[in-house]
């Protein structure tokens, strides 16, 4: 029995540090992927705990601490899958972040876009005003020189009549005194009319 139990120790050993190489070499390929990922960027302390017990398990194992070497590369191996898992998340949050800044840059863009669209036909609206207003200002100004021009001609033609009235009066001349000499009759003295005269004065202006 002894012997037996002395013959299967080895063969026992022997699998612990298959088991503890197999364990070694997993956490190694973890480790590796958690390079190619950049972990070591993203979460490089994460990383160094992972390679550290790595390292601290192939000690085991060179030193015949199988199980511990065993238990060591098991931990290796949980560090790094767990910092692969974690920076995959940050960089699938930056992504994600990356394109949320992006749409929204986007936006703002086609915001503006509009902005100045609608800025811009504002402004020949207004334009469009301002020459209407300008005409109208022209046909209105237009339409104040025909009517002075019109009132100008007007004056120009007209006719000023200027009456003189003259009343007409009897003028009557007096009498001389008579002193009787004789006892001739004279013929009594004739009263003198003066007519007045109307006279009427048309003055007509010309241009």
């Amino acid at each position: 029995m002894a012997m037996m139990l002395a013959l299967g120790m080895p063969a026992h050993a022997e699998g612990k540090a298959d088991r503890a190489r197999t364990a070694i070499a997993h956490a190694e390929g973890r480790i590796q992927a958690g390079d190619a990922a950049g972990v070591a960027t993203t979460l490089p302390e994460r990383q160094a705990e992972a390679r550290k017990a790595l390292n601290t398990a192939k000690e085991d194992l060179s030193a015949g601490r199988k199980e511990e070497a065993i238990a060591e590369a098991n931990r290796a191996t949980a560090i790094a899958e767990a910092a692969l898992g974690e920076a995959q998340k940050i960089k699938t949050d930056q992504a994600n972040a990356q394109a949320q800044q992006a749409q929204d840059i986007q936006a703002r863009a086609q915001q503006a876009e509009q902005n100045a669209s609608v800025a811009q036909a504002q402004a020949a609206d207004a334009n469009a005003r301002a020459a209407n207003a300008e005409q109208a200002a022209a046909a209105s100004a237009a339409r104040a020189d025909v009517a002075v021009a019109a009132a100008n001609a007007a004056a120009a033609n007209q006719v000023e009549t200027t009456v003189t009235t003259e009343t007409k009066a009897p003028v009557t001349k007096a009498r001389s005194a008579r002193k009787v000499v004789k006892v001739t009759r004279k013929a009594a003295p004739r009263v003198a009319t003066r007519t007045a005269t109307e006279t009427t004065t048309i003055t007509t202006r010309t241009p």
